[in-house]
């Protein structure tokens, strides 16, 4: 089987490196790839946006099934793209339609659709510019800290949580009447903040049946003890303590059932990734929000722990057969450390010359942020590295990936140290 990647970060080298490893691959491509996945397959420099010319990739490899990273292509209809061109119809996409991409496209959608089908969420309204002064007036309802969220994607920066009243109202005003984040909030969904504990559920579906991976928990502040401004992501622990087999149960009967049974209902055919940001509120899950794909570094614990083929789950999802599949976990947990460029999330630097990838034998280092120039490695981001590792226990786990992270040399680089020791004594 021929296969195509569209993406270029940490999730993408995960993909990549596990799908290498199947006895079914034939040729793995990646559109455009970084200086990691170079080592699975073949980068190619195509955008993931650029549809035509994936469409010509497509033609000219024989690529039986494209397996699309990012969520921007997907809310932009690359799907749709396949299906409706004659050349490309026929082609297995790994990612939801334009439709089913509106769970992370649109925040009150996916708000909409969980209070119909009745997934517990935060309470919630949304508002336009039309109607501030409700906005202001449901503000008054509700207890700080108050969540403000752009309903469009907005790389990331779209989500405010704020302490004080005056500056929520203030914040509703300059996203609706002054554009703060374009149009992604020409509509703002407020909601109450719920007080628990965060973890991620990732569920692989075809649309009938689905599979529920492994649950992780990521790191998003910048600082120690979860300090500083919101990342992409600064590492990531899986299985987490607070989500054991029960707490699962509970997920897939108040969660995900419901939320495959309720796209269902709504006329969407949804093939690919549900990644369900969850709260943990005393035992109880509690939906934050969906995205239509999966997450990044979660990807990179999440599908390391997954022993079987992906490459024939994959091919569940296309033929909408997944319920013949079945798929085993490693026991052992996961975690990853990621290495940033200096000053991320802010301003920060490109190019800065790689060393010490080679020394590293304990853990499997997953490119985000990398280029080759020659045979040299070059920063390329924000996020450069993540570094995973495995152990019986977290605290194994994580001095393996340190330990790595120390090997890898480059200017500026910074990392958390404190990834995944809150976890380490945890007692609910």
């Amino acid at each position: 089987m021929n296969v195509l990647i569209l993406g270029s970060g940490g999730r993408e080298h995960a993909f990549a490196w596990k799908i290498a490893q199947s006895k079914r691959l034939e040729n793995l491509y990646i559109a455009p790839g970084n200086a990691g996945t170079a080592l699975c397959g073949t980068n190619v420099n195509i955008g993931v946006n650029d549809f035509e010319g994936i469409k010509k990739l497509v033609w000219e490899k024989g690529i039986d099934l494209v397996l699309v990273g990012p969520e921007d292509p997907l809310v932009n209809g690359i799907h749709d793209f396949f299906l409706n061109d004659e050349v490309l119809k026929d082609v297995a996409v790994i990612g939801p339609k334009k439709d089913g991409a509106l769970i992370e496209g649109s925040k009150d959608f996916s708000k909409r659709l969980m209070e119909k089908y009745k997934i517990p969420t935060a309470r919630y309204k949304s508002f336009t510019k039309a109607n501030l002064e409700e906005g202001y007036k449901f503000l008054e309802t509700l207890k700080a800290p108050y969540v403000l969220k752009a309903d469009g994607l907005a790389a990331g920066k779209g989500v405010l949580i704020l302490s004080e009243i005056a500056e929520a109202k203030l914040e509703l005003k300059n996203m609706l009447m002054d554009a703060k984040f374009g149009n992604a909030s020409a509509t703002v969904v407020i909601e109450e903040f719920l007080h628990g504990i965060e973890l991620s559920v990732f569920v692989l579906t075809d649309g009938k049946s689905y599979k529920i991976l492994p649950a992780a928990k990521d790191y998003k502040r910048i600082g120690e003890g979860d300090t500083g401004l919101n990342t992409g992501g600064m590492g990531a622990v899986s299985p987490v303590p607070f989500a054991d087999a029960a707490f699962i149960k509970k997920v897939e009967e108040k969660v995900v059932i419901p939320t495959i049974n309720g796209l269902r209902s709504e006329g969407i055919d949804y093939r690919g990734f549900v990644f369900v940001g969850l709260m943990n509120c005393n035992g109880e899950p509690y939906v934050i929000e969906y995205n239509c794909r999966m997450g990044d570094p979660e990807t990179e614990v999440v599908i390391p722990r997954i022993k079987s083929d992906l490459l024939d789950l994959l091919e569940g999802v296309a033929k909408q057969n997944l319920h013949e599949k079945s798929f085993d976990v490693i026991n052992e947990i996961a975690t990853t450390v990621v290495l940033v460029s200096g000053g991320y999330p802010e301003d920060y630097e490109k190019g800065k010359l790689v060393k010490g990838l080679d020394a590293i034998k304990e853990s499997q280092v997953f490119h985000s942020g990398t280029q080759l120039k020659g045979e040299d490695v070059l920063t390329n981001g924000g996020r450069v590295f993540a570094v995973t590792s495995f152990s019986n226990n977290i605290k194994g786990a994580v001095d393996k990936s340190m330990k790595a992270a120390q090997q890898v040399q480059y200017d500026g680089k910074y990392y958390r140290k404190d990834i995944g020791l809150d976890l380490i004594n945890w007692t609910s």
